[in-house]
């Protein structure tokens, strides 16, 4: 593999040496690395099925959820991906939030979290409680993140599309830990990524410098005092790790550097990672209010007493199918989160809004909580990131597939004497809605996800 020159001079007198050792590496064949979804399956659950397709297993050492697979299979192909069972992704990466170590019920930020392999390993350690904001300020990439939030059936996070700069204007003090995976020059991805090999230059390092050094800025006011914030690149450049959190600690001296990992592709099985762990000092203190809301049909923010009023038969019907199909524990569930957050109109649609989001108007918004569905011609129809976001026990009626491929393609399926909205499953993973009548179950599975 042929590297810039000016890139190997730099690490030559980085890793002294051990330079031999580095270049040695780029000879072999990368690992290949999936993270299982606790939100959608048990971790030997998930092993069983996959070793049951002549795929094995092997725990990542770094990650509890983490796993290398054998890089001639391809489950990133099979229906269980597409369940949201697991997440691809490479194995050094997942050592970013181990170090943050994420708890249920937190506020947590991750600030530059597109395509979301990092946001959807945060969301399977809260469980579902707590908040989390995914932000990417790429539209396009934003897309993509909400997209794979959904399919991992994440039901309390919010997806923004904002500059770091707005968001802290608006989220003063307010989280408990967030997460900086920063733009960076991408050293570490030169053997997954020829393109980052092409656009590398020690030029780009300066400014991919300057850009870290704005981000931290404003994820350092966004902090409460006594939170975590970790900042992470996938880059040797010592300007944009080492010096990086130097800076950072010089510039806001409230912040403790408590822990900093580099992961060489040379000394571990994965490509190139730094993550550090900084603290904030000061007492805990309680979020800042982030407004009062303003109603507004196309903006979340109204509040329940909103909805009772203007869209009083879209809330009724929504209880309506509530009732018939979803178990009583889903039902206390749902009530027990309509507590702190709020049920809510975003055009057609209805949003439950994760607990402690007080007001989204004002800002580039896309997934601004669970999507529950709509209502059309005086019913409720759910949607497939609702169906996504649940499990077996938490429906009245579930249809496991034995060919689940023909599901995927969107073709209708047998089905016993149920009746109504029935939650279509693989292996107990969630896939889809299907409505079942006389014996069929007719296809709900969205057409921009058909493949199989």
């Amino acid at each position: 593999m042929e590297l810039p020159q000016d890139f190997q001079e730099r690490i030559r007198h980085q890793l002294g040496d051990s330079y031999r050792d580095f270049l040695a590496c780029y000879e072999k064949e990368r690992v290949y690395g999936l993270r299982y979804n606790p939100l959608k399956i048990e971790k030997e659950a998930l092993v069983q099925q996959l070793l049951a397709r002549q795929i094995t297993l092997e725990q990542v050492p770094w990650a509890e959820e983490g796993f290398y697979y054998p890089s001639d299979t391809r489950p990133g192909k099979l229906p269980l991906h597409e369940a949201g069972a697991y997440y691809l992704q490479e194995p050094s990466a997942m050592a970013v939030v181990e170090l943050l170590a994420p708890k249920p019920g937190e506020v947590i930020l991750d600030l530059c979290a597109a395509p979301g392999g990092k946001s959807t390993q945060i969301a399977g350690r809260m469980q579902g409680e707590g908040l989390l904001i995914s932000n990417e300020i790429i539209p396009q990439r934003a897309k993509t993140l909400s997209r794979n939030i959904e399919r991992m059936g994440v039901r309390n996070a919010v997806v923004l599309n904002e500059s770091p700069k707005r968001l802290a204007e608006r989220f003063l003090l307010y989280f408990d830990r967030i997460l900086v995976d920063a733009p960076c020059s991408g050293e570490g991805m030169f053997r997954k990524d020829p393109d980052a090999r092409g656009e590398w230059s020690l030029q780009q390092v300066q400014v991919c410098v300057k850009r870290q050094q704005e981000i931290l800025s404003q994820a350092a006011a966004m902090l409460k005092p006594g939170g975590v914030l970790v900042y992470s690149t996938c880059t040797f450049a010592p300007q944009e790790n080492e010096r990086m959190a130097e800076w950072f600690t010089e510039e806001y001296p409230q912040f403790t550097l408590e822990k900093s990992v580099q992961l060489w592709p040379h000394l571990a099985q994965g490509e190139g990672h730094y993550a550090a762990r900084f603290q904030k000092q000061g007492l805990g203190a309680k979020p800042q209010e982030s407004g009062s809301s303003v109603p507004d049909r196309k903006t979340p923010g109204a509040g329940i007493s909103k909805v009772r009023g203007n869209y009083a038969s879209d809330y009724a019907q929504f209880y309506d199918f509530c009732r018939e199909t979803l178990s009583q524990q889903m039902q206390d569930w749902l009530a027990r989160q309509m507590e702190t957050g709020r049920i809510e109109p975003f055009g057609e649609q209805l949003y439950l809004l994760p607990s402690g989001i007080k007001r989204l108007d004002g800002l580039k918004t896309e997934r601004p909580g669970l999507q529950l569905g709509c209502c059309k011609k005086r019913r409720f129809e759910p949607s497939h990131a609702l169906a996504m976001a649940l499990r077996a026990d938490d429906v009245t009626q579930t249809l496991e597939l034995e060919e689940p491929e023909h599901f995927l393609r969107g073709e209708t399926v047998f089905c016993g004497q149920q009746k109504g909205y029935t939650l279509a499953t693989i292996h107990g993973c969630s896939i889809g809605w299907g409505k079942a009548t006389q014996g069929i179950l007719k296809n709900h599975y969205p057409k921009g996800l058909r493949r199989f």
